[in-house]
């Protein structure tokens, strides 16, 4: 694959709102993620990691996946059950919805998820203490993507 087509990938992703790009091409595979936010970079220290390689699965996946899920207090994870952009507060300015330490009941409200235009109340599973909120406020989330961990 042509180096201009991985540098216009590359600006394309950074302009968008994706956080991860899979181009094949023949037996060539170009595979472009984001590194979160205050996240660890496994493979490169720049922003975006490049890869190019023949068509086959890779395990970066399971990789990445691996110490975020060490790194995770013991309890409950609750997780995103949708793709979108999380708050912390139902109104801009308003007090955060759970903070750190918060004793919570099961079905109580923690933060909104807006996806489509539609704002979803990401509730409790479990009654218990909030031990750590993963996700910053307006920050985009993925499906699955672990948000708290209650005790």
């Amino acid at each position: 694959m042509d180096l201009r087509k991985i540098k216009k990938l590359i600006d394309l992703l950074e302009e968008s709102n994706l956080a991860e790009l899979e181009i094949k091409e023949g037996e060539e595979v170009v595979r472009l993620s984001r590194v979160p936010k205050g996240g660890v970079a496994l493979a490169a220290p720049a922003p975006i990691a490049v890869a190019a390689a023949p068509a086959a699965p890779a395990p970066v996946a399971a990789a990445e996946a691996a110490p975020a899920a060490s790194a995770l207090p013991a309890g409950h994870v609750v997780k995103a059950p949708m793709v979108g952009t999380f708050y912390a507060s139902a109104t801009p300015g308003a007090p955060a919805l759970a903070k750190v330490g918060q004793q919570v009941k099961a079905g109580e409200t923690l933060g909104i998820i807006e996806a489509m235009k539609m704002f979803n109340q990401i509730e409790a599973d479990v009654s218990g203490t909030i031990q750590a909120i993963l996700v910053e406020n307006s920050q985009s989330v993925e499906f699955d993507q672990p948000m708290f961990v209650i005790a």
